[in-house]
């Protein structure tokens, strides 16, 4: 591993940096999708109950309690 330029070195850190955003939007993902599971067969049996009350998407706010 010799000397690099410093544009090698921002290219192969912006490289890295955009491989490990994409890894944690995937687990963000991920979770978010499991904790939505059980709400969507919680919704389904409602779903029986009465109309209009399906699954809902994820919610990805941070501050969900503070509305």
């Amino acid at each position: 591993m010799g000397k690099r330029g410093k544009s090698e070195q921002q290219a192969a850190r912006s490289a890295r940096l955009s491989a490990a955003l994409r890894e944690n939007l995937k687990r963000r993902k991920a979770q978010a999708r499991s904790r939505a599971a059980p709400r969507i067969a919680d919704a389904n049996e409602s779903a029986e109950a009465g109309p209009g009350t399906g699954p809902t998407a994820p919610d990805f706010r941070r501050n969900r309690g503070r509305e």
